[in-house]
């Protein structure tokens, strides 16, 4: 059962994604999609640097390490946002 609940997880965060990129947006110019899925994907590596920054919190050996790498994910995210804009 937990498993089952796990893909839900998943797939939930998927959807919120798409829609949060501007899944309707292509629908009605009927334009291409290709915006929305390079949307979902820097949402998914701002959401990785969050959790790599959460992990920093909670980690002794590798604080820094997690640090780094969340705000570098992070920051790349901004760079690709701003870059689409």
């Amino acid at each position: 059962m937990p498993k089952m609940f796990t893909g839900f997880k998943y797939l939930y965060l998927v959807v919120f994604f798409t829609l949060l990129s501007g899944f309707f947006y292509p629908i009605i110019t009927k334009t291409s999609f290709d915006i929305v899925v390079i949307g979902v994907i820097i949402l998914f590596i701002g959401l990785a640097g969050a959790i790599l920054l959460y992990k920093s919190t909670i980690s002794e050996k590798r604080r820094m390490i997690f640090l780094i790498a969340g705000f570098a994910l992070i920051s790349t995210s901004l760079y690709f946002i701003f870059q689409i804009i």
